[in-house]
């Protein structure tokens, strides 16, 4: 998939923005599309074992259709607190008084942590919850997350890919999707891998009746991912409002391996809100 022409253009044609937002605290970001005075645009929060790259579909997609997407990937955190604060200072770096959030997996955990975190003053618009989870509990690592951060490279990217227990087979948008997750995968360093797999350990559950009022439109898998069905229905009945958009197949990353389909869906959400597009 890194090498298909969709992506070399992705890549020779949008910029990826550094942008500081305190001391040795750089976010990644890629911004595209329309840009509309009091409009909010949708930020997209990748998983675990992706960068910000891993959304270039929707980015080209939806940019086409008039909407302005980002799509960030956060510099090392320990704490959801410090990175809610990051995330709080990148969105006012960039002049952005809400978002709608796509977040998949950590990204759609540490999203609906900062609309939270916000409710008082609130900065998320609405969610987009693409194979995500409430509680960090089900990867029962809580007891070693506090020691994460002195593992080798070696030994937390292994596991990183053990816990993603990817299936797919034979279909060809799943093993391309597989294969451009494990490209980035080696692109991270020790610090960035710790962080992550820290911030999916750290005891932690999303209080969703501070936020279950939030327009929430969850994407999901009818077929073999990470997350087992008792995650998924908890998920459901935190969001009992929220649009369900079910894929036949997609395995951990539908916005890779079914692209078009999510495209759909993240339109279709984001049509109720009329400013959304300039």
């Amino acid at each position: 998939m890194s090498q298909t022409e969709e992506y070399k253009g992705f890549r020779a044609n949008i910029p990826l923005k550094r942008i500081s937002v305190e001391e040795n605290k750089t976010w990644h970001v890629y911004d595209t599309g329309a840009i509309s005075t009091g409009s909010s645009p949708l930020l997209c929060l990748p998983p675990i074992a992706g960068t910000a790259d891993v959304f270039f579909k929707q980015i080209l997609a939806l940019s086409k259709r008039g909407y302005r997407v980002l799509a960030a990937s956060w510099p090392v955190y320990w704490t959801h607190e410090a990175w809610c604060h990051g995330l709080a200072q990148l969105l006012d770096q960039l002049g952005l008084e809400r978002v709608h959030i796509l977040g998949a997996a950590l990204g759609g955990f540490l999203a609906q942590k900062f609309a939270e975190v916000t409710r008082d003053c609130p900065r998320v618009a609405s969610l987009i919850l693409c194979n995500t989870f409430i509680d960090t509990a089900i990867f029962n690592f809580s007891d070693e997350a506090t020691s994460i951060w002195m593992l080798p490279a070696l030994v937390l990217r292994r596991m990183v890919l053990t816990g993603l227990h990817i299936g797919g087979g034979s279909d060809p948008g799943m093993e391309d999707a597989k294969e451009f997750i494990y490209e980035g995968l080696k692109t991270f360093e020790q610090a960035d891998l710790a962080s992550r797999l820290t911030l999916s350990s750290l005891p932690a559950v999303v209080a969703s009746n501070n936020i279950h009022d939030l327009p929430v439109t969850i994407i999901d898998v009818f077929d073999d991912c990470s997350l087992t069905q008792d995650v998924r229905d908890s998920t459901y009945k935190s969001y009992p409002s929220a649009k369900l958009a079910h894929l036949k197949t997609g395995g951990n990353f539908p916005y890779l391996s079914r692209s078009e389909e999510v495209n759909l869906y993240i339109a279709i959400h984001l049509r109720n809100f009329e400013t959304a597009v300039a």
